[in-house]
């Protein structure tokens, strides 16, 4: 005897959904998408003050923030039964990534030095959303080559909760990654800005 039912569970914070058309070892779906709010100012003191009444709100710390990265995992697993046996027939992780950025309206209409500080900020808070992006992909790959190598239990019951426990302990240590990221960046901003500024000036 011999049966298949598809079982569409939530990995992340949306789930994605849509039936498999592709093998077992696809590799993940993975979309990036960006944004940009405005900033006004003509004074690094005004960046300031526009970036923290204008920058993302982030639910995981209630403040405004330069740039944000919203990270949305999900994905299907197929379960194939026989003979008593369930396993994993397909598995396929969908990750979504939006990258919010700053925009300075007056860019243009600024001095050298003032232009010099900002296109480094700029650049820098790029490179970190797009760290978060990457971390977000990396830990996709891993979920669904770990989804896909799940032992066989004896009843597909048995399989989906491991398939929920696997998919909670990655997404866990993905969030544990991401708060480290931010956590030495933080740390790090004084003298990063420092370092990339005196560049900046040597190269110019």
């Amino acid at each position: 005897m011999f049966s298949m039912r598809a079982v569409r569970r939530l990995i992340g914070t949306v789930l994605l959904a849509g039936v498999f058309a592709s093998p077992a070892s696809a590799a993940p779906i993975i979309t990036k998408t960006y944004s940009y709010f405005q900033i006004g100012g003509k004074t690094a003191e005004d960046l300031d003050k526009e970036l923290e009444k204008r920058g993302p709100l982030t639910r995981t710390t209630g403040h405004r923030h330069p740039g944000a990265t919203e990270i949305k995992f999900g994905g299907e697993v197929t379960y194939v039964e026989r003979a008593n046996r369930c396993t994993v027939g397909a598995a396929r992780v969908t990750l979504r990534t939006h990258i919010v950025l700053p925009r300075w309206i007056n860019r243009r209409r600024t001095d050298a030095d003032l232009g010099m500080i900002w296109d480094t900020l700029s650049a820098d808070i790029k490179r970190h959303e797009e760290r978060h992006a990457e971390i977000a992909r990396t830990h996709a790959r891993i979920l669904e080559r770990q989804l896909l190598d799940l032992s066989t239990p004896s009843s597909c019951d048995s399989l989906e909760k491991k398939v929920a426990d696997a998919t909670r302990d990655l997404l866990e240590a993905h969030d544990r990654e991401q708060m480290r990221f931010d956590q030495v960046e933080s740390k790090n901003f004084d003298e990063r800005m420092t370092r990339l500024l005196k560049y900046r000036m040597k190269r110019d």
